[in-house]
Formats: structure tokens, sequence, C-alpha cells
């Protein structure tokens, strides 16, 4: 997936519309109406949480009640809800109950919060949609959308808009397992000359599925050029059940647009998140007050060392440290399992360091350290050392940072 942007479209400041404060899905309330969109190789659970920590906002910013600081909850926060990376239903249902904690990991503090399944069998993804309700998600979302070669060859993602008959099974056998919320989330069609978004949109209203998510781009497009948001426009004219959209919101500007041209009950943002943690709370604060916060040098800091810190006591508690020599297969295990886990880890730092660190002034310097360390402690090391000299004002400006997108990793919104 491209996490840059082509197109450089400054879209015109809405004159009164702002993003909802709130909508339902089903028995689900989501408040404000913002999504978190499923990323594959992102939204874990520590992306995730700390999403929803980046999306708290104060009762100074935006005229919220007095005990927003002390009473956390979903309507505290900017970010409505979230939704996992995407899983594979036969994956799901043929590994073991205690291999699926991996994979339908989430904390309390996560609620209200979606799992996203993709597939292209029925009854598989009917099993799978019941693994998520026994595991207590507020609700189970299909993958209509992604466009990778490797998930369409199956036949799955974006894939499936060329068979629409077979979305229809799909979906009336997962609506019928399960009693949780489902929702889908989709493209606007294969390509330009197979546009099918308006017809799958009615067909999942009619099989009861409680909302539905526009992508307003083809699988054809990828992410290449705008999206076209009159399309969410019209999937809003077709149908009564809540339409979220998606497609390059990278600004509360974006999103107020959003849903002043379409119409939509809720915006959801996939690309930006990663690059800029605080725009939940951003669109919070804009639809308050009209204005906004812009993180501080300070904020960035406390962002990017938050983070990683996040992802190292993840891995200690998953995989917790063994003293001494491996003696019993189940001990070679534990260590091989942890040194697996703590190469994930590095690995995600190094990604999200392209993410974390644009627009930083001198930033890729950061990122080169961060790509030859071998250690987490040597990752927060660098991270000490890059911020302490900016923050005491002694390191010399570098010119314009441009993001490196090959740095970035992979994934699928």
């Amino acid at each position: 997936m491209k996490k840059g942007w082509e197109n450089t479209l400054e879209r015109p400041m809405p004159a009164e519309t702002r993003v909802g404060a709130e909508f339902t899905i089903g028995n689900v309330r989501i408040a404000p109406a913002t999504v978190l969109a499923p990323m594959a190789g992102v939204t874990d659970t520590v992306f995730r949480r700390f999403i929803r920590n980046a999306s708290m906002f104060t009762a100074a910013s935006t005229a919220a009640p007095s005990d927003v600081e002390t009473e956390v909850s979903n309507q505290q926060s900017g970010c409505g809800l979230i939704v996992t990376e995407f899983t594979s239903a036969d994956g799901l249902a043929r590994m073991r109950e205690t291999k699926r904690k991996r994979y339908l990991t989430y904390y309390e503090d996560e609620h209200p919060i979606s799992a996203q399944l993709f597939g292209s069998n029925p009854e598989t993804l009917a099993e799978s949609a019941r693994i998520v309700q026994d595991a207590g998600f507020d609700m189970v979302d299909l993958n209509l959308g992604c466009p990778a070669k490797r998930v369409v060859s199956s036949n799955g993602g974006s894939g499936l808009l060329r068979d629409l008959p077979l979305i229809q099974n799909i979906f009336e056998k997962v609506r019928a397992s399960v009693t949780i919320p489902f929702t889908v989330k989709f493209r606007m069609g294969w390509n330009d000359k197979q546009i099918v978004c308006v017809e799958l949109a009615k067909m999942a209203q009619e099989s009861g599925l409680n909302a539905v998510a526009l992508h307003a781009r083809t699988r054809e497009d990828g992410y290449s050029g705008e999206a076209r948001w009159e399309w969410i426009a019209a999937v809003k004219d077709a149908v009564s059940i809540p339409v979220i959209g998606n497609g390059d919101v990278r600004t509360p500007e974006d999103a107020a647009a959003m849903v002043e041209k379409t119409g939509c009950d809720a915006v959801m943002i996939g690309r930006a998140a990663p690059a800029n943690p605080w725009i939940f709370r951003q669109i919070a604060q804009f639809t308050a007050t009209g204005n906004y916060d812009r993180p501080t040098e300070m904020d960035r800091y406390r962002m990017i060392r938050g983070y990683f810190e996040m992802l190292l006591a993840e891995m200690e508690q998953e995989h917790p440290e063994i003293t001494g020599p491996a003696e019993t297969d189940f001990e070679k295990r534990q260590k091989k399992d942890r040194e697996s886990s703590r190469r994930d880890a590095i690995g995600k730092m190094k990604q999200f360091a392209s993410w974390f660190t644009h627009g930083v002034v001198g930033g890729a310097a950061l990122r080169r350290a961060i790509f030859d360390a071998k250690r987490g402690s040597e990752v927060m090391d660098a991270v000490e050392r890059f911020f302490e000299g900016k923050l005491e004002g002694t390191f010399a400006e570098a010119g314009e940072d441009e993001l490196s997108l090959e740095a970035m990793g992979q994934g699928c919104d």
C-alpha cells in the first residue's frame, strides 16, 4: 500500500458542516463519528491503543465536560471506533484457540472495536465471525477493499467485487451466524467499467448488515489519483443504514469537507493516522472550535518514545525473558518465540520511524540511526540523542525532510 498521496488537492474550508458528534451501528454507539481504518501490518493492539491515547482531548480545547481528563472513555477520545488488521477467515478457522489470541488480542480500553475478516468461503467466514463474536468484539467487518495481489489472487478483498452473487451468499451466511453488528468495507468496483458500490450497498442493507464503508477508489486505482467522493454521496443516497466515507482525508478540513460533500455518517481515516497520530484529536478540536493544535517538537518526542515503549512492553508481556540456558523443548520454543517477537518489534520501530518523523527537520538522521539499531534499547537511545539536541535548540536545520515511501513497509486499508 502506498502511504503517501500523489494528488496534492487542498480542499476549501467548509462553511458550516463538521464531523458528527456520534452515530450508531446496530446497538453500538460511536462517539465521535470517526473511525480508524483497518490496515494490515499497522493496526495491531499496540497501534490501536496508541491512537486512542493520542486522540484524547481536554475540556479546555473542546468545551467538553470538566472530568474529561480523569474519566477516560471513547466519548472523550477523538477516535470513535477502531478496527483490527484484517485477518484471514481460513486461517482463523483452522488455527488452535491459543494461537488465535495473537490475532484477536485487544484490551478493554479499545472498545468499541471491530474485527475485520477477509476470505471468500461463506461457511468459513461465518464460522470466523462466530469466533470474533465469542472473543468479545463489538462488531465484525468484511474486507472487500484490499487491492493487494496476494489477497485478490485468492479471491479475497476487492477480488470479490467481480462476483456479487457470492458476496450476497457471504452476507447472508455471516449475518445468520452472529448477533453483533455486521459491516462491510468495499471499493467502488473492480475498475471504472465495473462500478458496483451502489448495488453492493443496497445488497448489504437488504441482507441485514448494519453499516457500510466505502473507499472511493476502484481496485484498479489502487491508491493513485483522487478519491471520488461523489460515489460516497451516491451510496448515502441509496441506503438508510450508516455510510462511512474513506479516502484522502488528511486534515480536519478534509474530514469536514467529506461530510459536507457526501452527507456520510462518519469519516474513516487510514494512511493519515500513522503520519499524524493526533488527527482524530484535531478533528474533535476543529469540530468544537474551528481550530486545532499543531504538534510541537516535545509532542513528537513524547509520541515516538511513547509508541516504542508500548511496543517493547507488549513484547515483554507476551514473551518474558528466560534467564539461563534453555534446556527443555518448551524453554527452547519460548526462547525462539521471544527472539522472533524481538525482531518483529524492531521491525515495527523501523517501519513506523518513517511515518513518525515525517515533517521533523533532520528526521532522516533519526531514521538512519533506527534502521541501524539491532536492539530496542539502541532505538530508544537514538530517539533520546536526537531529540535532546533538538529540544535544546542545538540541532542544525537540515532543510526539507522528505518522506521515504520505500521505508514505510507494507499494509492494506
